[in-house]
């Protein structure tokens, strides 16, 4: 896992916001309505669409577009506009369990596109559905005033030849996945042939075939007796290029890799990755910063991007006793664990994500802050003359200012000293945190959500990912 650093640690560079979308009246403070909450963030696999899912159960789909501005240099400017917006999941009631069921969007899932339609996965708590986005022609007749015999006007439509025509985009429910979850989904995931996918929640794994509504429990924890439970699954994704490879995390802190070629059902796992802790240092909140809330297969297969509470972990597929590199996220906060066990912020979850090359990784943590880390740069030695190139870990934050021609979103970075930034954590106000993160599948491009808004960054000076 080696990168280029001629040019030092892409972290460091300098990144810009180049778009914010959703509600910015209030500074920095959480909106009135909860269900404009967003909750699920994802590019589609060309990454000219940008899914943004909601507490609302509603699905708004940004088109992304570059353009060559004039004074600009000659350089392109990405330019987003909302495409489509549409409900996918709506309040429910469990009637044998008498409990309410969210619209939450848990998550969202592109399809590969086959022709000019899109297609999609989203889910709530309990139910997955299939989703088609396509736009279609939309004709009006016109009409034109004519003399009628007795000289009176009349209006007569033209239907045979419109003279306007519009282009709308619609959404459509293609199937719903639903009775197959006893408790509430955590992750679904889409092979790389897009026939299958699979659906977590925290006692079983679930494998469906797009066209059918039929299932097979592939994974299955559920002690006999539920008192002898000790651990559930947090998250689940399939291999990007194996069909049939998918890894799932588990609050231990262990990642499990199943081959369904050996069997659709696992009843024994591959591989399973996990590091040892040492006893002398065990706590009472070991177990519960040791939960993985996030693990993602690299493009390419061969690595395991995974984030904890404390820390993101990068794993070789081909060592499963001890991370390649250990990168501290949220260190300063270990000795306010009380604190955030009492607050119930212990059990946030933060997703991570990477860049195409897998050289940046990106995760979300307090204050509305997240951070972006250079793979390449973490726990290698750093000339004298050259530390504020390489700093490999940098947080920044987003804030807004509204002046009076048109608004500006200001990008700070936190990182140029490791005291500023414990300082920063420690005053950290912790209803402000970024836990969504999504990354361009082809550029340099992040786009993290808080509240009601998602920022997208894009560096400073234009860098792009090396040509694999």
């Amino acid at each position: 896992c080696t990168f280029n650093r001629e040019f030092g640690s892409m972290a460091a560079e300098g990144w810009k916001c180049d778009y914010c979308h959703g509600d910015t009246k209030d500074e920095g403070e959480p909106p009135a309505q909860a269900q404009d909450f967003v909750s699920a963030l994802e590019y589609s696999p060309c990454g000219n669409y940008l899914a943004i899912g909601d507490r609302g159960g509603r699905i708004s789909l940004l088109e992304r577009k570059k353009s060559m501005v004039s004074g600009n240099k000659g350089k392109e400017v990405t330019e987003f506009s909302q495409w489509h917006k549409f409900t996918s999941h709506e309040p429910e009631f469990d009637c044998l369990k008498s409990v309410d069921i969210e619209e939450k969007i848990n998550q969202i899932r592109w399809l590969k596109p086959i022709n000019s339609s899109h297609m999609l996965l989203s889910t709530n708590d309990k139910t997955v559905k299939l989703w088609k986005v396509y736009e279609q022609r939309k004709s009006r007749p016109s009409f034109s005033t004519t003399d009628s015999p007795n000289s009176s006007p009349s209006l007569k439509p033209l239907a045979t030849f419109p003279t306007s025509s519009s282009s709308v985009v619609a959404a459509q429910s293609r199937r719903v996945f639903a009775n197959a979850h006893v408790y509430h989904i955590n992750s679904v995931s889409l092979s790389s042939d897009m026939q299958t996918f699979i659906s977590a929640d925290d006692l079983r794994i679930n494998l469906w075939f797009l066209e059918e509504s039929d299932y097979l429990t592939t994974v299955d924890i559920k002690p006999a007796n539920m008192d002898d439970l000790n651990e559930v699954i947090t998250s689940a994704s399939y291999h990007p290029e194996h069909c049939g490879l998918f890894l799932f995390s588990t609050s231990k802190g262990y990642i499990k890799l199943v081959d369904l070629r050996e069997s659709l059902v696992a009843k024994s796992y591959v591989k399973s990755f996990e590091m040892e802790e040492d006893p002398a240092t065990r706590t009472f909140f070991s177990e519960i910063i040791a939960s993985i809330s996030d693990a993602k297969f690299s493009r390419d297969g061969r690595y395991i991007l995974s984030r904890d509470y404390l820390t993101l972990k990068l794993w070789d597929m081909r060592v499963e006793r001890k991370p390649l590199k250990v990168i501290n996220i949220h260190e300063p906060l270990r000795s306010r664990l009380c604190d955030l066990y009492e607050n119930e912020c212990i059990f946030d979850k933060f997703e991570c994500t990477w860049s195409a090359d897998r050289r940046l990784a990106v995760t979300g943590s307090y204050k509305n802050m997240f951070k972006i880390v250079d793979m390449n740069a973490v726990g290698q030695p750093t000339p004298p003359s050259r530390k504020a190139q390489t700093n490999p870990i940098v947080t920044y934050e987003a804030t807004k200012t509204q002046p009076k021609k048109k608004k500006v979103v200001l990008l700070r970075n936190l990182s140029k000293n490791k005291k500023q930034q414990e300082e920063t954590l420690d005053k950290a106000d912790f209803n402000k945190k970024v836990l969504q993160t999504a990354m361009h599948p082809t550029d340099y491009e992040v786009a993290v959500a808080s509240f009601t808004n998602v920022y997208v960054f894009t560096p400073a000076d234009g860098s792009t990912p090396a040509k694999q």
